[in-house]
C-alpha cells in the first residue's frame, strides 16, 4: 500500500472538515487516512492554525539544532578534560 504524506496545511484542512460536523469515518475515507492517523493528527495539531503549525515546526527544528550543539559541546568538554587528566 502506498504511503501518502500530507502537508501541515492539508492536515489542518482535514481536521477542520471533521470539526465542521462531518463524521470522522467519512472524513478519513474521503482522504484515504486511517482513523489512527486522524486521531494522532488531532492530538498534535488540534486547534492550531496553519501559521501556528509552521511556527511549531520551526521551533522543533531550532530545538533539534540546539540539542545537537549542546551534545557536541559536552563531547568536546569531556575530551578536553580527559586530555588534561592524562597530562597530570
Amino acid at each position: 500500500m502506498k504511503q501518502k504524506r500530507y502537508s501541515e496545511e492539508q492536515i489542518i484542512q482535514i481536521l477542520k472538515e471533521a470539526e465542521a460536523g462531518l463524521p470522522v469515518a467519512d472524513v478519513c475515507r474521503k482522504h484515504g487516512v486511517s482513523d489512527a492517523s486522524f486521531y494522532t493528527w488531532r492530538r498534535k495539531y488540534g486547534g492550531l492554525s496553519v501559521s501556528e503549525v509552521k511556527r511549531l515546526k520551526r521551533l522543533e527544528e531550532e530545538n533539534r539544532q540546539l540539542k545537537r550543539l549542546l551534545a557536541e559541546t559536552l563531547l568536546e568538554k569531556t575530551a578536553l578534560e580527559d586530555i588534561v587528566q592524562n597530562k597530570l
